[in-house]
């Protein structure tokens, strides 16, 4: 299983985003990482300056959501949804999509997988895949 580093992770969306920016090929996560880039304006201009961003710390005291974090979570329920992992969350996606536009049925889901992850790390167990579906599919109004 692929487990990049923080920097690997920060490192990956400035250059997406660079890449997008010079109209230079993107390649694979890339093409997804910068359309969710471009649904988040706020997040431009630190993503142009890799220097800064590789070093910045975002910790809830400072009362703003780590963008790359965020970012993440994105491409995580993007890659779910194209695959249908776990099985169920493409139609919840869609039943969503019934409702809101993209970006706002994806926020909807990575509510769910934030909760999710949270719950694990404060547990300090798996990730719990059915808890995660049934709060996916409750927002979905499934």
């Amino acid at each position: 299983m692929f487990n990049p580093t923080r920097e690997q992770v920060r490192q990956f969306f400035c250059q997406a985003w660079r890449k997008y920016r010079e109209r230079a090929i993107l390649e694979g996560a890339e093409v997804t990482a910068a359309d969710l880039i471009l649904h988040h304006p706020e997040y431009h201009a630190l993503l142009e300056d890799p220097a800064s961003a590789l070093e910045q710390e975002f910790t809830p005291e400072i009362g703003q959501m780590n963008p790359f974090l965020h970012l993440s979570l994105h491409l995580a329920v993007a890659e779910q949804v194209s695959i249908d992992q776990p099985p169920g969350i493409r139609a919840a996606y869609q039943a969503l999509r019934a409702r809101f536009d993209v970006h706002e049925a994806e926020h909807a889901i990575l509510e769910c997988l934030g909760e999710t992850i949270w719950r694990a790390q404060r547990h300090g167990v798996a990730m719990d895949g059915a808890a995660y579906l049934e709060c996916v599919r409750r927002v979905a109004g499934l």
